[in-house]
């Protein structure tokens, strides 16, 4: 690893702090969340507590709403409900980026780096890149009979195929996890947090410029080229993007795809189904993100006075959409707490929805899907190991399996 980028030697462990502090160690939150979709779809409060807060930042005002309906409006009535909440919250790290916009400018910079995410862009790297990495990962445990697929696969994966995407360097890999995971726990350690900002603003800084005089075929070089119109990225725009795209790329990746696996191998029967069919494996995707979302909820503003379910929310108010409890709502789908990989295929919110629906999500579901096939095509007789150590899915606000225990046939 190159000397500047050099990992501090504590024993502080950012991943745990993190899934502590702002992952939270809830297994089921759906009948809670049920409870209030029925009693209260527009509740005055949030489900965020104090202490997930970043030290000095104070609980505001504010309603979640619970209901597929009401979620579903909010997230795509940008005028009425702004992003740029988020500018005071993870901005404090990030910067001012895209996540926080409102159009015009958020069109405009969506347009700009849309083009590197969209599926056809990225197809090109499946073979040549996703599903090299994924392999790379495997070959280390594929021959021992057992393996935990969180810390050995699921979690290393995403973050690999970002940097490589960004055509970084392979032995900063681990210090850019680390940053990442700093960077968006910063209410588990404000200082980590504003000190990983800054290591990545510096270290992102020098590749732009060094892309600027000599781009490469990479998302770098595509942000550093893009032109709509006479329109193009600032310095300052495309290291905000950056900082947002690495834990956004890395961190719901890893656990979304750890929760499908987890799924998959505790309902045996749709695995099978699976492993028989692999053209199943898009609508169990699809399923495993409906119901266990890595991220529950989305943050907006209400611009002004507005009314959802009857309930008034003055204008200024924060309004948080529970995703998580939006995915699960009984108007819209049938037994909607089971894992069903055969029920009509509906819109979920998982990544959100409306102008701001995850510019990565192409990408995600590309990236679970390389995962998923390497993991049945190499580990035959793939099952969890009855000795691990209690696997489940957690967390209030993002969810992710504490580890997946396998044993497989060799």
């Amino acid at each position: 690893m190159s000397e500047q980028l050099q990992a501090r030697s504590d024993d502080y462990d950012p991943f745990e702090a993190f899934d502590d502090v702002i992952g939270g160690d809830i297994r089921d939150p759906y009948p809670d969340l049920a409870q209030k979709r029925r009693n209260s779809p527009v509740w005055e409060g949030s489900l965020m507590g104090a202490e997930m807060l970043p030290e000095g930042m104070e609980m505001s005002r504010g309603w979640t709403a619970f209901r597929f309906e009401d979620c579903s409006r909010i997230l795509r009535s940008a005028k009425t409900f702004s992003s740029t909440g988020y500018d005071s919250t993870i901005g404090l790290v990030m910067g001012h980026m895209i996540l926080g916009m409102d159009d015009p400018e958020h069109r405009i910079h969506r347009n700009l780096v849309a083009n590197a995410f969209r599926e056809k862009s990225l197809a090109r790297w499946e073979q040549d890149l996703i599903g090299p990495i994924c392999n790379e990962l495997i070959d280390r445990f594929v021959r021992r009979g057992n393996a935990e697929l969180v810390r050995e696969l699921t979690f290393e994966f995403p973050v690999r195929v970002i940097a490589r995407l960004l055509g970084l360097p392979e032995e900063d890999f681990a210090q850019f996890q680390r940053w990442s995971i700093e960077l968006i726990g910063l209410g588990a350690d404000i200082d980590r947090g504003l000190a990983a900002s800054q290591s990545l603003k510096d270290y992102f800084g020098r590749v732009v410029a060094e892309r600027r005089r000599s781009p490469r075929q990479d998302v770098i070089s595509d942000l550093v080229t893009a032109d709509i119109d006479g329109e193009s990225l600032t310095d300052e725009a495309i290291n905000s993007f950056l900082l947002l795209l690495l834990p956004a790329g890395a961190e719901t990746t890893y656990r979304s795809s750890g929760n499908l696996l987890l799924l998959l191998l505790t309902h045996p029967d749709q695995l099978a189904a699976v492993q028989r069919d692999r053209s199943l494996l898009d609508q169990a995707i699809e399923e495993g993100l409906r119901l266990e979302p890595p991220l529950l909820l989305i943050n907006r503003t209400a611009t002004t006075e507005v009314e959802l379910s009857g309930v008034t929310i003055p204008a200024g108010g924060d309004v948080t959409t529970c995703l998580g409890s939006a995915n699960h709502d009984e108007e819209r789908w049938e037994n909607p707490d089971s894992f069903d990989i055969f029920r009509a295929p509906q819109q979920h919110l998982a990544f959100a929805f409306g102008p701001h629906m995850c510019l990565g999500m192409h990408l995600a579901r590309l990236e679970t899907r390389v995962v998923v096939n390497a993991v049945l095509d190499r580990l035959p007789g793939l099952r969890l190991d009855p000795d691990g150590d209690d696997p489940h899915i957690r967390g209030l606000i993002f969810r992710s399996p504490t580890s997946v225990p396998v044993l497989f046939d060799t």
